[in-house]
C-alpha cells in the first residue's frame, strides 16, 4: 500500500508538456544537409533459411550469462571479461564451454532454422505518425505508424523526441524511406527442448532456448549491418567489427515494438501487414498479446537517418493518449490498456 501511494504521489510530482507543446519542441533536423538515400529495393526480401553458423560472430554472449544469473564484478561484467572473475569466472568458463558444444550440434545437424525477412517503404512524416505509401506517388496509404512523444518536463526544456521526428515531413517535399524486419532462429527450439524433457534435463532445456535467442538477436544485428551496407547502403563505407556493433556505433536504429522508443507492442501489427512476416516461408506468427512465435524472434522498424537516435518515451499525460487514440482509430480505454506501464496518470 505504502509503495503504491508513493508511485501515485511521484506521477503528481511530475510535469509536463502538453502534446501541443512538445510538438513544437521536437528536434530541427536540416532534411535538406541529411537528404534521405533510396534503398536499393522497395518491398520485401525473404530468407528462408538463414546459414546458422554465419551467425555466430555476431553472438552478444554477455546477455547468455545472464540468463543463468551469473554477474561479474566490476571491471569484469562482461563478455569474456566475465571469465577473469574471481566468484563466478570458473562456472561462466564451463557454461560458456557447454554452449560451444551444444551450438555446433545445432550447426553440424542442422537442428535450428533461421528465416527473416526485411523490407523498405517510401515514408514520411505527418505530425506524429509516419505514413507509409504503397509506391513512389506517395498517393495513397499502405499502413500508418502512430509515434509516441516524450512529455515529462526536463531541466533543460530541450527537446521532446518521437519517432516520427527521424522521418522527413510530408509537407517538406523531401523523399524518405522506413525500413521493418523480423527474424527467428527458433524453429527446431522446441523440437530439441522436447528431446531433453524426456530426459527431465532442465539444464539442456535453458541451454537451447538461451541459444536460440542469442541466434535470434545475431541474426537481427548482421541483418541491420546488411542493410546499411548494401541492401538500403547508407552507409556502404562503414568499416566495423562485431564489438563495434555491439557498441552501437553505426548510423540509424532498429526500434521495436513494446521498447522505450515506441512502448506500444500494436504497432506490431502494421509491420506484420507490411512484411508479410508470417507467410512466405517466413512463417513467424503474433499472439493476440502480440508475442513473437517462436519466441527466438526479434523484429523492429529501421530508420537510416543520421539524427535517429535511441530514446525512452518516459510517461506520457492525457492530452497525448487522446490524440494517440484518434489517429489510431481506437477506443481510448483499449490505448490505455497497451500504454499502462508508461501513463502519467491514475
Amino acid at each position: 500500500e505504502e509503495m503504491r501511494e508513493e508511485h501515485y504521489a511521484s506521477l503528481q510530482e511530475r510535469k509536463y508538456k502538453t502534446i501541443e507543446q512538445a510538438r513544437t519542441m521536437g528536434p530541427k533536423i536540416d532534411w535538406k544537409a541529411n537528404a534521405p538515400k533510396k534503398p536499393t529495393f522497395l518491398g520485401n526480401k525473404v530468407y528462408t533459411d538463414y546459414d546458422i553458423a554465419a551467425l555466430v560472430p555476431y553472438i552478444d554472449w554477455s546477455p547468455f550469462f545472464s540468463v543463468w544469473q551469473l554477474r561479474g564484478t566490476y571491471p569484469n561484467r562482461g563478455y569474456p571479461k566475465i571469465f577473469n572473475d574471481e566468484t563466478v569466472g570458473p562456472e561462466a568458463k564451463k557454461l560458456f564451454d557447454e554452449a560451444q558444444v551444444m551450438l555446433k550440434e545445432i550447426i553440424d545437424k542442422k537442428l535450428f532454422k533461421a528465416t527473416g525477412v526485411v523490407g523498405f517503404y517510401p515514408a514520411n512524416a505527418v505530425g506524429d505518425d509516419i505514413e507509409v505509401y504503397t509506391d513512389e506517388t506517395r498517393s495513397e496509404r499502405a499502413e500508418l505508424f502512430a509515434t509516441l512523444r516524450q512529455q515529462v518536463e526536463t531541466e533543460n526544456d530541450d527537446e521532446y523526441i518521437a519517432m516520427s521526428d527521424f522521418i522527413a515531413p510530408k509537407d517538406s517535399g523531401i523523399a524518405d524511406y522506413i525500413g521493418a524486419f523480423a527474424v527467428t532462429a527458433g524453429f527446431g527450439v522446441d523440437e530439441l527442448c522436447e528431446i531433453f524433457a524426456k530426459d527431465h534435463d532442465d539444464y539442456k532445456i535453458i541451454m537451447a532456448k538461451a541459444l536460440a535467442d542469442r541466434l535470434a538477436e545475431a541474426f537481427a544485428e548482421i541483418l541491420h549491418l546488411e542493410v546499411r551496407k548494401n541492401l538500403w547502403a547508407y552507409a556502404p563505407d562503414e568499416d566495423l567489427n562485431p564489438s563495434d556493433l555491439l557498441r552501437v556505433k553505426y548510423q540509424g536504429i532498429r526500434p521495436a515494438p513494446g521498447y522505450p522508443s515506441q512502448p506500444d507492442h500494436t504497432e506490431k501489427n502494421a509491420m506484420w501487414r507490411l512484411l508479410q512476416a508470417d507467410k512466405q516461408g517466413v512463417n513467424i506468427t503474433l499472439t493476440e498479446s502480440l508475442a513473437m512465435m517462436p519466441a527466438a524472434s526479434v523484429s523492429g522498424l529501421i530508420f537510416a537517418s543520421p539524427a535517429s537516435k535511441y530514446f525512452a518515451v518516459g510517461k506520457i499525460a492525457k492530452d497525448q493518449v487522446e490524440s494517440y487514440a484518434e489517429r489510431k482509430k481506437e477506443s481510448v480505454e483499449t490505448v490505455e490498456k497497451w500504454l499502462a506501464p508508461i501513463l502519467g496518470y491514475v
